[in-house]
């Protein structure tokens, strides 16, 4: 078999999230989050799981650091937990949270890996969603003001920033379908809420070029390739629905061009906050470099019963246990797609992955299907840098078995298996194949 060599500077990772991996969630003066609530309430959450000790990397980060650099990874991408440097989400300063992420990141800097800090991934304090959380115009500057405080304390040795971690799950899944936190189900609020993470991730922008940071800041954005199910006209337009709704162009058509995609923004005008228009000229601004998350795709057909004229199908396609079709060929043309619509400076793979029934036989995890899974993904993109997508790094989600939010701890995604009862970490077969990919800067 060939090998497909990537570039020599090409970032191999992987990442994780705060809430998911932590554990201590009101540890040493942290405040509650709106998942530490969420998953509180019954019927929430799988078996009524919840992160209170997750992974239990608040107290175990330098083990977990020491099998990154086993691995060999170059980079690290984990978010930073809001209400940990800010229990009331603004106010009131936690240094002993401030101590713990300075512990992180110097440890990774030792072990020369580079962090890749997510400010926002989905835990919101609990005291701002008592005020209205996303749906409050005023979390705009609450949300800079703590990306300020973060690039003020940690901008000396973090160079790489991402604003927001798929918005798009946030704004929907959290308040329209209510299956995440803050578990609400309101069109209103959730295009409310899209916008208002627009400018919020804007205000994160600003505060960041005021700091002068050597550094660069992004997005990161949920996708699924969304293909036509014939070529009828019908289908074909419903097809570009489902895309511009649940993919990059929804957040990235008002950071580039300054407008929201014009199919959504016909359909939405209702829903979106009165005088949105005004905001567009401030959510219009530079970044440095767009994450791309990709798990799955599917086909559309156009559907006059659904709100959006929408309907999801499969392509009969083996799937991942969370039931997601297996379609590599649609992770090439997500990457493709952001680099020929909006030409980014730079393009990361800040997660892709798949979970999967995995058992430990004599120590060890013999997972086939992720190995074969994250080969064929890489391939494809080395394909889009072949066809000139600036890929400039790739993120495995995850580094780690992890609380999967809703489906608690039912769902593996880790190349490495946690058990949560001793908290023992076994490299799977996975780990070890990426770690050869990451030596060989290649992939067969």
């Amino acid at each position: 078999m060939a090998e497909k060599k990537f570039p020599k500077d090409f970032v191999w990772g992987s990442a994780t999230a705060s809430y998911q991996i932590e554990g201590s969630p009101l540890a040493d003066g942290t405040g509650p989050s709106i998942w530490h609530r969420f998953s509180h309430t019954p019927g929430t959450t799988h078996e009524g799981e919840t992160g209170d000790v997750a992974c239990d990397h608040y107290n175990r980060y330098k083990e977990d650091i020491k099998l990154m650099k086993s691995l060999g990874l170059k980079g690290y991408r984990f978010s930073i937990s809001w209400s940990r440097i800010f229990p009331n989400g603004k106010g009131k300063i936690n240094e002993k949270g401030v101590d713990f992420y300075n512990r992180v990141i110097d440890e990774l800097l030792k072990e020369n890996i580079t962090p890749f800090v997510t400010i926002y991934h989905w835990d919101l304090p609990a005291a701002l969603q008592d005020i209205g959380g996303w749906a409050n115009r005023d979390i705009a500057n609450w949300f800079g003001d703590y990306a300020d405080y973060l690039f003020q304390r940690f901008g000396d040795r973090v160079k790489h920033w991402i604003t927001l971690n798929e918005p798009w799950v946030m704004a929907f899944i959290g308040h329209m379908y209510g299956e995440h936190a803050p578990g609400m189900r309101d069109i209103y609020a959730a295009f409310t809420v899209a916008h208002n993470e627009l400018r919020a991730h804007s205000k994160a922008v600003e505060a960041f070029r005021s700091q002068g940071i050597n550094g660069k800041i992004g997005i990161t954005l949920s996708n699924g390739s969304h293909d036509p199910a014939s070529d009828s006209p019908q289908d074909v337009m419903a097809a570009k629905m489902a895309h511009e709704f649940s993919n990059y162009p929804l957040f990235l058509n008002p950071i580039f061009k300054g407008k929201y995609p014009e199919h959504i923004e016909n359909f939405a005008k209702e829903f979106l906050p009165k005088g949105y228009e005004k905001d567009m000229d401030d959510i219009k601004k530079a970044i440095d470099f767009v994450g791309i998350n990709y798990y799955s795709g599917d086909l559309v057909k156009a559907d006059p019963s659904s709100p959006m004229g929408i309907k999801v199908i499969g392509r009969g396609l083996p799937k991942t246990e969370m039931g997601w079709e297996i379609y590599p060929e649609g992770f090439y043309k997500i990457l493709k797609g952001v680099q020929d619509e909006y030409n980014p400076k730079e393009v990361y793979v800040t997660e892709n992955g798949a979970a999967f029934d995995d058992k430990v036989e004599n120590d060890a995890v013999h997972d086939q299907k992720r190995i074969d899974y994250l080969r064929e993904h890489i391939s494809q993109a080395h394909r889009a840098i072949e066809d000139g997508v600036k890929l400039k790094g790739y993120f495995v989600w995850s580094l780690m078995d992890n609380f999967e939010w809703a489906q608690g701890y039912s769902k593996r995604f880790g190349i490495t298996y946690v058990d949560y009862k001793t908290q023992k970490r076994i490299l799977k077969d996975s780990a070890k194949w990426y770690a050869n990919v990451i030596s060989k800067n290649a992939v067969e």
